[in-house]
């Protein structure tokens, strides 16, 4: 299991197969990677300043990637070469990360403004929520959030630096398909690119605990994509079609939209009562 907050020597992380190291040379590619029968060897001389989830995009393109795995380890491993302290660290990627999707600059910013926009009331359950970004948004904005995902350290993460950055944010290490919270517990669920992670069936199940959980609406969006995109962990894809099969599956109201992919937002209020 991948430790974000795990020891390691100064300008050197290493998880599995994979190897990050920070150099001082000031010349050269700022991002290289080698790929041997050892493993991937990342090399880079990132500055502190430069440490944001914006590297997403510069390690796909960069970086001789194969697995979901080793996109996170290399992500993982970026961030702590650069800083030595773990949380010094980590609190400048969130810093920044937050930054640049609040200012419009992250490649994913357009994506959590609108989703954004689609939530309703004061309380949100975040399925898949990684590393928690789109979270701490509607934190920042004043809901009473819970952030949920599958792996427990990236949970630990977030609360600990949700705690550093002064955001109220409650987080849950949970399947998604199977959230230890009540009936009509939170009033939106939202699930932004996630379902492309999950077989169809689990997937299934994931919308119909939001349905479950939600007491006003359930927001899900994924990307359309002509194949999968394997590095992101990405095992299906999404047509507008799918989205309005899940929909009618659920009996409620629903509409399809498209911004950067795909919207289904599922209105699960049956009466004027529960609509306040």
């Amino acid at each position: 299991m991948l430790d974000p907050l795990a020891t390691c020597p100064p300008g050197r992380w290493t998880h599995g197969d994979v190897e990050v190291m920070r150099t001082l040379v000031p010349h050269g590619d700022t991002l290289t990677s080698l790929r041997s029968r050892r493993g991937l060897t990342v090399t880079h001389r990132l500055r502190p300043s430069e440490l944001s989830d914006r590297l997403a995009t510069r390690v796909v393109d960069e970086v001789d990637l194969r697995t979901r795995e080793d996109f996170e380890a290399v992500i993982v491993g970026l961030v702590r070469s650069t800083v030595a302290d773990p949380m010094a660290a980590w609190t400048l990627y969130y810093r920044n990360s937050l930054r640049d999707l609040l200012v419009g600059v992250a490649p994913f910013a357009s994506v959590h403004e609108y989703g954004a926009d689609l939530v309703v009331g004061e309380s949100v359950l975040d399925l898949g929520s990684c590393f928690g970004f789109f979270a701490l948004r509607l934190a920042l904005a004043g809901h009473r959030v819970t952030a949920s995902d599958i792996c427990d350290g990236t949970m630990t993460l977030l609360a600990t630096v949700a705690g550093e950055l002064d955001v109220p944010l409650h987080t849950l290490a949970c399947d998604a398909g199977d959230v230890p919270l009540p009936d009509d517990s939170v009033d939106t669920v939202t699930a932004v690119h996630l379902l492309e992670h999950v077989d169809p069936g689990l997937g299934a199940r994931i919308v119909a605990e939001a349905v479950r959980i939600a007491r006003r609406r359930v927001v899900i969006a994924v990307p359309f994509e002509d194949e999968p995109t394997t590095c992101h962990g990405h095992v299906r894809t999404f047509a507008a079609d799918d989205l309005r099969h899940l929909g009618a599956a659920t009996g409620h109201r629903f509409t399809v939209t498209e911004h950067h992919g795909g919207w289904l937002v599922i209105d699960v209020s049956n009466d004027a009562e529960r609509a306040r």
